[in-house]
């Protein structure tokens, strides 16, 4: 299965190029998606598709998001600068993210459509919503979502 999905031709396009421009950061960041993705295909025994080699790339981008806040506890500027950047990099290989309104309006139509009235229908809402919105907005946008129309 030589067949490279269309996101890992694009990433190792974008990777040949990095490395032209001698654009270190963009290589490095790159990189570590592509052995992401190998190494899951590896473990799995799987060709990854688009979606999957998508779902990657928002799991590493959430993983920077998260540790923005550690850095600027810390104070270390260069490491803020790098995470952005790289967070940056990372964003242009995602679907566009959708503003809570967006996520907001869309889980309100699956609220409509399963017919949920509370809390207790968050996993079934929060289901349908994951499969709608797929890698457009992270897990916690949603579940946030889903709270306050449910509650």
């Amino acid at each position: 299965g030589s067949e490279m999905c269309i996101r890992d031709r694009e990433l190792l396009k974008a990777l040949k190029e990095a490395m032209k421009d001698k654009n270190l950061i963009r290589k490095n960041t790159i990189q570590m998606v592509r052995a992401a993705v190998l190494q899951v295909e590896k473990d799995k025994q799987i060709e990854l598709t688009d979606e999957q080699v998508i779902e990657i790339i928002a799991k590493e981008s959430k993983k920077r998001k998260d540790a923005e806040e550690e850095f600027e506890k810390s104070g270390r500027e260069d490491l803020i600068k790098q995470n952005k950047e790289e967070m940056e990099i990372l964003a242009e290989y995602l679907p566009k993210q959708l503003s809570v309104e967006e996520v907001e309006a869309i889980v309100k139509t699956v609220i409509e459509e399963t017919g949920a009235t509370s809390m207790k229908d968050m996993g079934t809402v929060m289901k349908s919503a994951k499969e709608k919105i797929g890698a457009s907005a992270d897990g916690k946008t949603i579940s946030d979502a889903v709270k306050k129309l449910l509650a």
